[in-house]
């Protein structure tokens, strides 16, 4: 009964992403200087900024890859990605190789050229998805290995592991970039076997086993010490059930990809961070180690984590109590963030209050790898 009800759903997730978010982010989605905008207002007009982010140049060119291989409109779709690969391999580009944090929303070129490992991630994950959805390109993978080495050069921390978040280092280190990293090393995997792109993934594998989840409970942490202790205070307690869900589904992916057993810790953050949910299935933003709610707003985003997380227990399963637990996810998305008209309420407080103003475009990453994840695992 869970299977066939979560393959309706698949098939509902496909027809909002062809007849209504792609159509939307296509036309409305680009600032008047040609570069994809930072957010629409909720009446759909684009809301001007005098930036845009590295990271939504990247996302945004996710989201058309992702577009051109469900088959929607393959001349918007292929015009949006080269659009994006443009950006990312030139405009965003610092001249020792690493990209910038901001460009100037004209075109002008960075706005904050600060070396920084999330919109690298991004960037690295975007070229390896415009690869596969173009059939393969050799000067693509030449600009991400490019950048890898510069990443190499001037960002792994050799004494302690992983790398520095930014240039020059913070003083606090941070799980979320090197998790998205991970993402970005299977994704260029997955075009380019050969590349020693899975080795890289091992080692932060390797961090996440021995570091990040070395804390109370064996959690995923947010927040660490140089030299990837455990701090004090909030920083040390505070985690965050979207990204526990996130690498339940990285660590499967993981998995397949290395042909090794999927980890345990995926078994303990799944479990933890269901335990977050409300009675509506609903994911909130941050609670302490113990469980408690600490910001229990909902945004968009950790509801599609959920969604992943409950996806890869299943295909890796085969128990329908995880295909029901994805159906209710994708019917908290549906119902209560998302719009008919390909958009989404991207915030609400804890009492069910809208708290958004606009639609950021970054979140459309989120909901299409969900849509996507589940249009795959159901092959539909």
């Amino acid at each position: 009964m869970s299977k066939s009800a979560l393959k309706r759903r698949a098939n509902e997730a496909r027809l909002w992403l062809t007849d209504a978010f792609f159509p939307l982010w296509a036309e409305r989605g680009l600032n008047q200087d040609g570069l994809f905008c930072e957010a629409l207002d909720l009446d759909h007009a684009t809301a001007e900024r005098d930036f845009v982010r590295v990271r939504v140049q990247a996302r945004q060119t996710y989201v058309f890859a992702e577009a051109l291989r469900l088959g929607w409109r393959p001349d918007i779709a292929t015009d949006r990605i080269e659009l994006g690969l443009g950006i990312l391999t030139n405009l965003a580009r610092r001249p020792d190789g690493l990209v910038g944090r901001t460009l100037k929303a004209d075109g002008g070129g960075l706005l904050d050229d600060t070396a920084d490992l999330y919109d690298i991630a991004f960037t690295l994950f975007a070229i390896g998805e415009a690869d596969a959805a173009l059939g393969g390109m050799g000067e693509t993978r030449a600009s991400a290995s490019a950048l890898l080495d510069s990443v190499d050069r001037q960002m792994r921390d050799r004494t302690n592991g992983g790398y520095a978040e930014a240039l020059p280092p913070p003083q606090l280190r941070l799980q979320n970039p090197h998790m998205h990293l991970l993402e970005a090393c299977l994704s260029l995997h997955n075009v380019d076997p050969d590349g020693g792109h899975l080795d890289r993934a091992s080692e932060i594998v390797s961090l996440f086993l021995a570091r990040l989840t070395a804390g109370p409970g064996k959690l995923l942490g947010e927040r660490f010490t140089t030299d990837w202790g455990i701090p004090e205070g909030r920083d040390g307690d505070i985690v965050e059930p979207g990204h526990q869900f996130e690498w339940v589904w990285l660590l499967h992916q993981y998995a397949e990809a290395a042909g090794v057993a999927v980890p345990e810790a995926a078994g303990t953050l799944y479990a933890f961070a269901c335990t977050t949910l409300d009675d509506a299935g609903r994911a909130c933003q941050e609670v302490t180690r113990a469980g408690a709610p600490v910001d229990g707003s909902r945004r968009t985003w950790p509801q599609t984590e959920s969604l992943k997380a409950h996806l890869a227990m299943y295909e890796y399963s085969g128990d329908e109590r995880f295909a029901a637990a994805a159906c209710t996810s994708f019917d908290v998305l549906l119902d209560e963030f998302l719009t008919v008209d390909g958009g989404w309420i991207d915030h609400y407080g804890a009492g069910g209050d809208v708290l958004a103003r606009d639609m950021p475009a970054s979140t459309g990453y989120h909901v299409v790898l969900a849509f996507a994840e589940l249009i795959r695992v159901m092959k539909t």
